[in-house]
Protein backbone atom coordinates (compact mmCIF):
# COMPACT_ATOMS: atom_id res chain seq x y z
CA UNK A 1 0.00 0.00 0.00
CA UNK A 2 0.96 3.65 -0.40
CA UNK A 3 0.39 5.52 2.84
CA UNK A 4 -2.64 5.89 5.11
CA UNK A 5 -6.22 6.69 4.16
CA UNK A 6 -9.84 5.75 4.83
CA UNK A 7 -9.95 3.12 2.06
CA UNK A 8 -6.92 1.35 3.51
CA UNK A 9 -8.56 1.28 6.92
CA UNK A 10 -11.69 -0.21 5.34
CA UNK A 11 -9.50 -2.92 3.82
CA UNK A 12 -7.88 -3.72 7.18
CA UNK A 13 -11.27 -3.74 8.91
CA UNK A 14 -12.57 -6.22 6.33
CA UNK A 15 -9.77 -8.60 7.33
CA UNK A 16 -10.56 -8.19 11.02
CA UNK A 17 -14.22 -9.07 10.30
CA UNK A 18 -13.46 -12.49 8.80
CA UNK A 19 -15.60 -15.29 10.22
CA UNK A 20 -12.55 -17.59 10.10
CA UNK A 21 -9.80 -16.27 12.43
CA UNK A 22 -7.04 -18.26 10.69
CA UNK A 23 -5.26 -15.35 8.99
CA UNK A 24 -2.26 -13.08 9.40
CA UNK A 25 -1.98 -9.60 7.91
CA UNK A 26 1.22 -7.84 6.84
CA UNK A 27 0.86 -4.17 5.91
CA UNK A 28 3.73 -3.03 3.69
CA UNK A 29 3.79 0.78 3.52
CA UNK A 30 5.47 2.26 0.44
CA UNK A 31 4.50 5.85 1.22
CA UNK A 32 6.87 6.63 4.12
CA UNK A 33 9.52 8.44 2.09
CA UNK A 34 6.92 10.82 0.63
CA UNK A 35 5.20 11.49 3.95
CA UNK A 36 2.00 9.62 3.10
CA UNK A 37 1.87 7.34 6.15
CA UNK A 38 0.13 9.66 8.62
CA UNK A 39 -0.76 7.85 11.84
CA UNK A 40 -1.07 4.44 10.19
CA UNK A 41 1.45 2.76 12.50
CA UNK A 42 -0.36 4.09 15.57
CA UNK A 43 -3.79 3.11 14.27
CA UNK A 44 -2.66 -0.44 13.54
CA UNK A 45 -0.98 -0.74 16.95
CA UNK A 46 -4.18 0.44 18.65
CA UNK A 47 -6.01 -2.52 17.16
CA UNK A 48 -3.98 -4.73 19.55
CA UNK A 49 -4.09 -7.76 17.28
CA UNK A 50 -0.90 -9.78 17.18
CA UNK A 51 -1.89 -11.23 13.80
CA UNK A 52 -1.12 -7.83 12.23
CA UNK A 53 2.38 -6.52 11.52
CA UNK A 54 3.39 -3.21 9.95
CA UNK A 55 6.47 -2.99 7.72
CA UNK A 56 7.31 0.49 6.35
CA UNK A 57 9.69 0.83 3.40
CA UNK A 58 12.34 3.48 4.26
CA UNK A 59 12.55 4.28 0.54
CA UNK A 60 9.76 4.00 -1.96
CA UNK A 61 10.01 0.76 -3.96
CA UNK A 62 7.23 1.33 -6.51
CA UNK A 63 4.39 -1.08 -7.16
CA UNK A 64 6.40 -3.92 -8.72
CA UNK A 65 9.11 -4.10 -6.07
CA UNK A 66 6.64 -3.53 -3.24
CA UNK A 67 4.63 -6.50 -4.49
CA UNK A 68 7.84 -8.52 -4.62
CA UNK A 69 8.64 -7.56 -1.05
CA UNK A 70 5.18 -8.86 -0.10
CA UNK A 71 6.15 -12.16 -1.69
CA UNK A 72 9.51 -12.19 0.09
CA UNK A 73 7.91 -11.48 3.47
CA UNK A 74 5.24 -14.16 3.09
CA UNK A 75 5.70 -17.46 4.92
CA UNK A 76 2.28 -19.17 4.86
CA UNK A 77 1.01 -21.82 2.48
CA UNK A 78 -1.79 -19.61 1.13
CA UNK A 79 -1.05 -15.99 0.26
CA UNK A 80 -3.31 -13.13 -0.90
CA UNK A 81 -2.00 -9.79 -2.18
CA UNK A 82 -4.88 -7.56 -1.17
CA UNK A 83 -5.20 -4.07 -2.66
CA UNK A 84 -5.14 -1.20 -0.18
CA UNK A 85 -8.57 -0.04 -1.38
CA UNK A 86 -10.37 -3.39 -1.68
CA UNK A 87 -12.52 -5.19 0.89
CA UNK A 88 -12.79 -8.84 1.75
CA UNK A 89 -16.28 -10.18 2.35
CA UNK A 90 -16.58 -11.87 5.77
CA UNK A 91 -16.41 -15.43 4.37
CA UNK A 92 -13.32 -14.93 2.16
CA UNK A 93 -10.78 -16.77 4.32
CA UNK A 94 -13.15 -19.59 5.17
CA UNK A 95 -14.14 -20.26 1.56
CA UNK A 96 -10.56 -19.95 0.30
CA UNK A 97 -9.36 -22.54 2.78
CA UNK A 98 -12.21 -24.89 1.93
CA UNK A 99 -11.48 -24.76 -1.80
CA UNK A 100 -7.74 -25.10 -1.22
CA UNK A 101 -8.32 -28.25 0.83
CA UNK A 102 -10.52 -29.68 -1.91
CA UNK A 103 -7.88 -29.03 -4.63
CA UNK A 104 -4.50 -29.61 -2.94
CA UNK A 105 -2.67 -29.80 -6.29
CA UNK A 106 -3.82 -26.38 -7.60
CA UNK A 107 -1.32 -23.50 -7.79
CA UNK A 108 -3.82 -20.74 -7.09
CA UNK A 109 -7.51 -20.07 -6.50
CA UNK A 110 -9.71 -17.23 -7.72
CA UNK A 111 -12.95 -16.24 -6.06
CA UNK A 112 -15.77 -14.26 -7.59
CA UNK A 113 -15.74 -10.50 -6.97
CA UNK A 114 -18.23 -7.66 -6.66
CA UNK A 115 -17.03 -4.35 -8.11
CA UNK A 116 -17.47 -1.17 -6.06
CA UNK A 117 -16.74 2.51 -6.71
CA UNK A 118 -14.87 5.04 -4.56
CA UNK A 119 -17.90 5.33 -2.27
CA UNK A 120 -18.28 1.59 -1.82
CA UNK A 121 -21.36 1.28 -4.04
CA UNK A 122 -21.81 -1.82 -6.23
CA UNK A 123 -21.21 -0.92 -9.90
CA UNK A 124 -20.58 -2.67 -13.20
CA UNK A 125 -18.47 -0.42 -15.48
CA UNK A 126 -17.71 -1.27 -19.10
CA UNK A 127 -14.34 -2.88 -18.34
CA UNK A 128 -15.99 -5.36 -15.98
CA UNK A 129 -18.79 -6.10 -18.41
CA UNK A 130 -16.11 -7.00 -20.96
CA UNK A 131 -14.37 -9.21 -18.39
CA UNK A 132 -17.67 -10.98 -17.90
CA UNK A 133 -17.97 -11.63 -21.65
CA UNK A 134 -14.44 -13.09 -21.89
CA UNK A 135 -14.49 -15.06 -18.62
CA UNK A 136 -15.00 -18.85 -18.94
CA UNK A 137 -18.23 -20.18 -17.55
CA UNK A 138 -17.95 -21.36 -13.95
CA UNK A 139 -20.80 -23.36 -12.45
CA UNK A 140 -19.86 -23.42 -8.78
CA UNK A 141 -16.20 -24.46 -8.97
CA UNK A 142 -13.99 -25.13 -12.00
CA UNK A 143 -10.33 -26.07 -12.43
CA UNK A 144 -8.35 -24.97 -15.51
CA UNK A 145 -4.75 -25.24 -16.66
CA UNK A 146 -2.37 -25.10 -19.59
CA UNK A 147 -2.91 -23.46 -22.96
CA UNK A 148 -6.70 -23.35 -22.53
CA UNK A 149 -6.45 -20.99 -19.55
CA UNK A 150 -3.51 -19.04 -21.01
CA UNK A 151 -5.43 -18.37 -24.22
CA UNK A 152 -8.51 -17.28 -22.29
CA UNK A 153 -6.50 -14.81 -20.19
CA UNK A 154 -4.82 -13.38 -23.29
CA UNK A 155 -8.18 -12.82 -24.98
CA UNK A 156 -8.90 -10.60 -21.99
CA UNK A 157 -7.35 -10.66 -18.51
CA UNK A 158 -10.60 -11.23 -16.66
CA UNK A 159 -9.05 -12.20 -13.32
CA UNK A 160 -9.34 -9.85 -10.35
CA UNK A 161 -5.88 -9.97 -8.79
CA UNK A 162 -6.80 -9.51 -5.10
CA UNK A 163 -9.32 -12.35 -5.58
CA UNK A 164 -6.37 -14.70 -6.13
CA UNK A 165 -5.19 -17.00 -3.33
CA UNK A 166 -1.76 -18.37 -4.23
CA UNK A 167 0.03 -21.43 -2.96
CA UNK A 168 2.91 -19.81 -1.11
CA UNK A 169 5.54 -22.13 -2.56
CA UNK A 170 4.50 -21.38 -6.13
CA UNK A 171 4.21 -17.63 -5.55
CA UNK A 172 7.62 -17.38 -3.88
CA UNK A 173 9.27 -19.46 -6.61
CA UNK A 174 7.92 -17.34 -9.48
CA UNK A 175 7.54 -13.89 -7.92
CA UNK A 176 7.26 -10.69 -9.95
CA UNK A 177 9.69 -9.81 -12.71
CA UNK A 178 11.05 -6.24 -12.65
CA UNK A 179 9.93 -3.95 -15.45
CA UNK A 180 6.16 -4.45 -15.39
CA UNK A 181 3.65 -2.55 -13.25
CA UNK A 182 0.36 -2.99 -15.15
CA UNK A 183 0.67 -6.57 -16.42
CA UNK A 184 2.63 -8.01 -13.49
CA UNK A 185 -0.38 -10.13 -12.50
CA UNK A 186 -0.92 -11.58 -15.99
CA UNK A 187 2.79 -12.30 -16.28
CA UNK A 188 2.69 -14.22 -13.00
CA UNK A 189 -0.34 -16.30 -14.05
CA UNK A 190 1.23 -17.27 -17.38
CA UNK A 191 4.59 -18.23 -15.90
CA UNK A 192 2.86 -20.49 -13.37
CA UNK A 193 0.83 -22.09 -16.17
CA UNK A 194 3.92 -22.61 -18.32
CA UNK A 195 5.48 -24.37 -15.33
CA UNK A 196 2.58 -26.85 -15.26
CA UNK A 197 0.42 -25.14 -12.64
CA UNK A 198 -3.37 -24.93 -12.53
CA UNK A 199 -6.01 -22.59 -11.14
CA UNK A 200 -9.38 -23.20 -9.49
CA UNK A 201 -12.21 -20.73 -9.94
CA UNK A 202 -14.95 -20.20 -7.38
CA UNK A 203 -18.10 -18.56 -8.76
CA UNK A 204 -19.17 -17.18 -5.38
CA UNK A 205 -18.13 -13.52 -4.77
CA UNK A 206 -15.79 -13.30 -1.77
CA UNK A 207 -14.26 -9.84 -2.26
CA UNK A 208 -15.28 -6.30 -3.16
CA UNK A 209 -12.88 -4.93 -5.76
CA UNK A 210 -12.72 -1.16 -6.02
CA UNK A 211 -12.49 0.73 -9.30
CA UNK A 212 -11.88 4.47 -9.21
CA UNK A 213 -10.11 7.16 -11.21
CA UNK A 214 -6.98 7.35 -9.02
CA UNK A 215 -6.04 3.67 -9.29
CA UNK A 216 -2.83 2.83 -11.13
CA UNK A 217 -4.59 1.01 -13.96
CA UNK A 218 -6.93 3.96 -14.53
CA UNK A 219 -4.26 6.67 -14.43
CA UNK A 220 -1.98 4.58 -16.63
CA UNK A 221 -4.72 4.17 -19.20
CA UNK A 222 -5.44 7.89 -19.26
CA UNK A 223 -1.74 8.72 -19.69
CA UNK A 224 -1.21 6.00 -22.29
CA UNK A 225 1.66 4.35 -20.39
CA UNK A 226 -0.52 1.30 -19.72
CA UNK A 227 -0.74 0.52 -23.42
CA UNK A 228 3.00 1.02 -23.99
CA UNK A 229 3.69 -1.58 -21.30
CA UNK A 230 1.08 -3.96 -22.66
CA UNK A 231 2.57 -3.72 -26.15
CA UNK A 232 6.00 -4.68 -24.85
CA UNK A 233 4.61 -7.53 -22.81
CA UNK A 234 2.38 -9.08 -25.47
CA UNK A 235 5.28 -9.06 -27.94
CA UNK A 236 7.49 -10.92 -25.49
CA UNK A 237 4.98 -13.44 -24.15
CA UNK A 238 3.60 -14.19 -27.61
CA UNK A 239 7.04 -15.33 -28.71
CA UNK A 240 7.60 -17.35 -25.52
CA UNK A 241 4.26 -19.15 -25.81
CA UNK A 242 4.75 -19.97 -29.48
CA UNK A 243 8.21 -21.42 -28.85
CA UNK A 244 6.77 -23.48 -25.99
CA UNK A 245 4.28 -25.03 -28.42
CA UNK A 246 1.22 -23.04 -27.31
CA UNK A 247 0.37 -21.59 -30.71
CA UNK A 248 -3.20 -20.52 -29.91
CA UNK A 249 -2.06 -18.66 -26.81
CA UNK A 250 0.78 -17.04 -28.74
CA UNK A 251 -1.65 -15.84 -31.38
CA UNK A 252 -3.99 -14.45 -28.71
CA UNK A 253 -1.06 -12.50 -27.23
CA UNK A 254 -0.13 -11.01 -30.59
CA UNK A 255 -3.72 -9.89 -31.26
CA UNK A 256 -4.58 -8.83 -27.65
CA UNK A 257 -7.84 -7.47 -28.98
CA UNK A 258 -9.34 -6.40 -25.63
CA UNK A 259 -6.28 -4.27 -24.88
CA UNK A 260 -6.64 -2.63 -28.29
CA UNK A 261 -10.34 -2.02 -27.74
CA UNK A 262 -9.63 -0.55 -24.29
CA UNK A 263 -7.09 1.83 -25.85
CA UNK A 264 -9.72 3.02 -28.32
CA UNK A 265 -12.14 3.86 -25.50
CA UNK A 266 -9.44 6.06 -23.94
CA UNK A 267 -8.66 8.02 -27.10
CA UNK A 268 -10.74 11.12 -26.23
CA UNK A 269 -9.08 11.44 -22.80
CA UNK A 270 -5.63 10.84 -24.29
CA UNK A 271 -6.14 13.58 -26.85
CA UNK A 272 -7.33 15.99 -24.13
CA UNK A 273 -4.41 15.28 -21.79
CA UNK A 274 -1.61 14.33 -24.17
CA UNK A 275 -2.51 16.11 -27.36
CA UNK A 276 -3.01 14.89 -30.89
CA UNK A 277 0.28 12.99 -31.05
CA UNK A 278 -0.54 10.80 -28.03
CA UNK A 279 -3.92 9.94 -29.48
CA UNK A 280 -2.42 9.21 -32.90
CA UNK A 281 0.17 6.86 -31.38
CA UNK A 282 -2.47 4.84 -29.53
CA UNK A 283 -4.72 4.72 -32.58
CA UNK A 284 -1.83 3.43 -34.71
CA UNK A 285 -1.13 0.68 -32.18
CA UNK A 286 -4.70 -0.51 -32.12
CA UNK A 287 -5.03 -0.99 -35.88
CA UNK A 288 -1.65 -2.54 -36.70
CA UNK A 289 0.13 -5.73 -35.70
CA UNK A 290 3.39 -3.88 -34.95
CA UNK A 291 4.92 -4.46 -31.51
CA UNK A 292 7.76 -2.80 -29.68
CA UNK A 293 9.86 -4.97 -27.40
CA UNK A 294 11.22 -3.19 -24.32
CA UNK A 295 14.70 -3.68 -22.90
CA UNK A 296 14.15 -3.04 -19.18
CA UNK A 297 12.47 -6.36 -18.43
CA UNK A 298 14.04 -9.51 -17.03
CA UNK A 299 14.05 -12.01 -19.94
CA UNK A 300 11.64 -14.92 -19.69
CA UNK A 301 13.09 -18.34 -20.57
CA UNK A 302 11.01 -20.76 -22.59
CA UNK A 303 9.51 -23.39 -20.29
CA UNK A 304 8.14 -26.65 -21.66
CA UNK A 305 4.95 -27.28 -19.64
CA UNK A 306 5.15 -30.18 -17.19
CA UNK A 307 2.70 -31.26 -14.46
CA UNK A 308 3.21 -30.04 -10.91
CA UNK A 309 1.53 -30.60 -7.55
CA UNK A 310 1.30 -28.76 -4.24
CA UNK A 311 0.16 -29.75 -0.74
CA UNK A 312 -0.53 -26.74 1.46
CA UNK A 313 -3.52 -25.51 3.48
CA UNK A 314 -2.72 -22.48 5.70
CA UNK A 315 -3.60 -18.83 5.08
CA UNK A 316 -1.58 -15.62 4.87
CA UNK A 317 -2.88 -12.22 3.87
CA UNK A 318 -0.23 -9.81 2.57
CA UNK A 319 -1.35 -6.34 1.52
CA UNK A 320 0.20 -4.32 -1.27
CA UNK A 321 -0.93 -1.54 -3.55
CA UNK A 322 1.01 1.44 -4.73
CA UNK A 323 -2.05 3.43 -5.79
CA UNK A 324 -4.83 0.88 -6.02
CA UNK A 325 -5.29 -1.95 -8.48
Amino acid sequence: MYGDGPLLREAVTSVLEQDDPGWRLTVLDDGVEEGRSGDLAGWLAALEDDRIRYLPNPRRLGINRNFQRCVDESTADLVVLLGADDRLLPHFVRRARQVAARFPEASWFHTGAAVIDHRGRRVLPLVDRVKGWTRPRVDGVRQMRGEELATSLLHGNWMIFPSCVFRGESLRRHGFRPGYDIVLDLDLYLRILLDGGSAVFLEEPCIEYRRHASSLSSTGATAGSRFDEEDRYFAEIGDVLTRAGWGRAGSAARWHWTSRAHALTKLPALVRTGGFRAGRDVLTRTVTMAHRVGTAVTPMPVVIPAPRSAEHDAENLTKSSDAGS
